[in-house]
Order: structure tokens, then sequence, then C-alpha cells
């Protein structure tokens, strides 16, 4: 009988012969309370609850930052944003973009003949050096950034920050296939169709690669502001537009889910679905939920870095599971390295080998000390070890109890301070009682952590400078106009 058991736990903890397809769904500004399992109102994600049947929920998930740029950077090198000097959202002004010497997830999966695409949002960087050609990536269609960072366009009344000072400082928002731009100015009725599109690339994608290991990224570009949906799901919710964008994003992960079922490639394949942030929560009826979690993008509270994730993959991952422990987008590098059996970069990263907590190991835990929450220009804004989150003095900004705002137009944040706080998440998610004086010595030794981290990747709150980071890459050319 012990036998037995050792055997089976050496094969939860051990990757499954031969190289399995790799699908990362990766949503925009998708809350941790916007899918049906993590009880979403007013709409319906019946395939991605289908995926969490079949598969695992991850209940204490996390992105590296709230924000789009840094998170997709975690998410691709396996590193805190901070330590590849990738901050917040780049925007069409920006010279910077992801260093041609990290190594990504394209670059680990061709290492070992896979077929990769990616099919969305990318947002690491506009101009050539930085798209996903260059970084590991056979097919690429999709935009190069955020859908409201473009220029004034008549009829787009509602842009989402009521600034048409703003939208005249950037350019027409394009849509790239590989390094080329097909479509200079995507329109407001050109964004209706988005997420189909990028459906229909993924499915042709795994259609013609399922006779090869592949991988495949679809970071989509809802439900981030403005919102657009097709007329076949215009109205289809209780919630309006946001429940409508929802629906749609959720039927297409569906016809993606649907083709690599029928295509036989089940067994083969670990999916992912995830979020790059919390919910935008100035729009109001224009962004998702928090879930009951403290805040929303943009912060280090729950609500901000805590997102909705489920993995499935039919006799690796146990069906109807779900883990509380906490691991985060980094982790996913290092595990995928495992299951594919490629070497990791010689350069540091952070994230570390989760493959048991995905395979249900029995009292399995994470292998992370602490994941740390940079924000701003590379401020360290807290901490997560086992149940303990520990916030560090800083400014962030709040709707302080207020309604967000209403048809695609923003309410304004307030901005406050917070202490050195403590909180326990697993009695109190909400993050609603500092204990920190209940706990000095958790504190002290929470703190000393982070001095730790500090030391290599640094923090602009001790303006400290790290001993272990690098530098995005530059474009030295003119910015587009």
């Amino acid at each position: 009988m012990l036998y037995l058991l050792a055997a089976t736990l050496f094969l939860l903890d051990s990757p499954a012969p031969g190289k399995p397809n790799i699908v990362i769904f990766f949503a925009d500004d998708l809350g941790y309370g916007d899918i049906g399992v993590n009880g979403a109102k007013g709409f319906k994600t019946p395939a991605i609850d289908r995926l969490a049947q079949e598969g695992r929920q991850f209940k204490s998930f996390y992105v590296a930052q709230a924000v789009c740029s840094a998170s997709r950077a975690a998410l691709l090198t396996g590193c805190y944003p901070h330590r590849i000097g990738i901050h917040q959202a780049l925007n069409p002004r920006d010279k910077v973009g992801i260093s041609a010497s990290e190594i990504t997830l394209g670059e680990l999966c061709k290492s070992q003949g896979y077929a990769t695409g990616v099919f969305g949002k990318w947002h690491l960087g506009w101009q050539r050096p930085f798209l996903p050609l260059q970084h590991g990536f056979d097919e690429y269609v999709g935009l190069p950034y955020s859908n409201d960072m473009w220029g004034f366009s008549p009829g787009f009344e509602n842009f989402p920050r009521g600034d048409k000072r703003r939208l005249r400082e950037f350019p027409p928002l394009p849509l790239f296939e590989g390094n080329e731009v097909i479509k200079k100015s995507v329109e407001p009725e050109d964004q209706k169709g988005l997420t189909q599109l990028y459906a229909d690339k993924a499915i042709s994608f795994v259609v013609r690669h399922r006779d090869q290991p592949f991988l495949l990224y679809v970071p989509f570009t809802m439900p981030h502001v403005p919102l657009y949906a097709t007329k076949a799901f215009e109205g289809s919710s209780e919630q309006g537009i946001f429940g409508d964008v929802v629906q749609e994003l959720d039927a297409n992960v569906g016809r993606v889910v649907q083709k690599i079922d029928e295509l036989g490639l089940k067994e083969k394949t670990l999916i992912v679905f995830s979020s790059d942030n919390g919910p935008w929560t100035s729009f109001g009826n224009h962004a998702g939920s928090s879930g009951g979690l403290r805040e929303a993008k943009g912060t280090c509270w729950e609500g901000g870095v805590r997102v909705p994730c489920v993995m499935r993959w039919p006799g690796k991952i146990p069906a109807g599971t779900i883990c509380e422990e906490p691991l985060m987008t980094i982790d996913l590098f290092p595990t995928i390295a495992k299951l594919i059996g490629a070497e990791l970069p010689s350069h540091s990263i952070d994230g570390m080998d989760v493959w048991p907590l995905l395979a249900g190991v029995p009292d399995a835990k994470s292998p992370q000390e602490a994941y740390y929450f940079y924000f701003q220009r590379g401020e360290m804004q807290a901490m997560r070890s086992g149940k303990w989150k520990l916030i560090f003095p800083h400014k962030y900004r709040t709707l302080s109890g207020r309604p967000g705002g209403e048809n695609g137009l923003p309410a304004k944040f307030d901005f406050v301070e917070a202490g050195l706080e403590l909180y326990d998440l697993q009695t109190d998610p909400g993050e609603t009682t500092d204990v920190a004086k209940d706990h000095p010595g958790k504190v002290n030794q929470l703190t000393q952590w982070a001095d730790a981290a500090r030391a290599r990747m640094g923090d602009a709150l001790t303006q400290t400078n790290g001993t272990d980071v690098r530098k995005p890459g530059i474009f030295k050319d003119k910015v587009r106009e």
C-alpha cells in the first residue's frame, strides 16, 4: 500500500511524457468576480465554468502588477516586471519595450520545436524590435497596446477618460499581422469584431499545427474599455454592455476549446485561463467586479492583483478541484519549462515550478517564500507570504466607497495613504482588519524578507537600487507621429 501511494505521488509530481500543447487565454481587466464559478452576476460564462469543472480552480492566483504591460511582461518571462524594466502600461509615445535579451515563453517553447502564435493585445512595445515575431512567436495578429490608446475619431464620443485633449496626443490604433500594419486605424465598428477575430485566428492556428506541439497565447482586448460586442451579443446579458462583452469572450474561449477537443487534443493540452489584472472600477457599469476583494486595477490590494484562474489538462490536473495556495503568473514560465523539457534562462528569473499545485499533490505548498507586488515606477507596495499580506506605506487610488462612472466615462479617484499594515487573508480576504499590532514578529520577519528582495530588485519607495535588475529595450529612432 505504501509503495502504491508513493508511486501515485511520484506520477502526480512529474510532468507527463511527450510535449503537451500550451494554451493561455488572458483577458484584459476581467475581475476576480467576473466568471461564473467566482459568483458573476448578471451574465454567464459557461465555457470558462466548464474548464473549471473539468480542471482546477486557483483561488489565490496573482499577477505581478495590476496593470497591462507589466502584468504581461511577468507572464511571458517569469520575472517580476520591475526586474526587467517594464513599468505600468506602455503607450504609443513610449520608446521602450521588452528587451531582446529576455527569454519569453515563445522562445522557451520554440527551443523545443513548438509552433508559437499570439492573437490579441501584445502591449510590450509596438516598434518592430519589440513585436512578437522578434520574441519567439511565429504568428501574430492583434493590437500593439490598449484599445483606448488612439487618436480622436469622429463618432468616438465615449472615449473612456472623457478627455478629448488626450485623444489628440495619440496616433491611430493599428492592427498588426506579423510585423506589418494591416489596418492603420481600428475604429469603434472594427473593435466590435476583435474577440471573434482573435478566436478565428486561434482556431486556424490549432488546426494547422495539430500534428506538432504548439504554444497558443490569446490575450483578449476585452473587457478593457471602451467596450464593444458584435450584434449577436448586444443585449444578451442582464448587465448591459459589460456583461455582453464577457459573454462574447466566454463563447469564443469555448469555440477554441471545442476545436481542440474535436481534434483529439484534449488530453494533450494544458489550458490556462486568467486575466491581466483586476477590474477598472472607476468605469462603473462598464467595469467588472473584484468579487468582494478590496480595491481594483492599479493597486496592490487584493482586488487589483488577485485574478480569476482555471486550468485544465485531463488526466494530469484533477477535475473539479480547488487550490487555495498562492501562486503567480511568474510561476507559469518555469513550470512550463519543466513540462516541455526546456532549460531555464541563464539570467535570474523569479518564478518557481509549481507543478505539484497544478497536479493536486496532497498537501502541496507554494515553493515561494513570498510574492512581492510593485507598482508605479518601481515601488514595492505589498507582499504575500502564506496567509499573510503585508502592505508597505504608500499612496494608492480609491473611489472611497463611491460608485464608478456610467456609460464609458470614469469617476474620479481619491489618492490616500496606506500605512504599514498586516492582513490575514485566510480569515480576511477582503483586507478589512489590520492586525499588524497583534503580530509584530510576523511584521518584522516579512519586512526582513522584503529588504532582501529590495537589495536584489530595488525599491523606489525606500530609494534602494537593486543589484540584479536589467534594462528594457530602448527604441532609438523617432516615435511615430
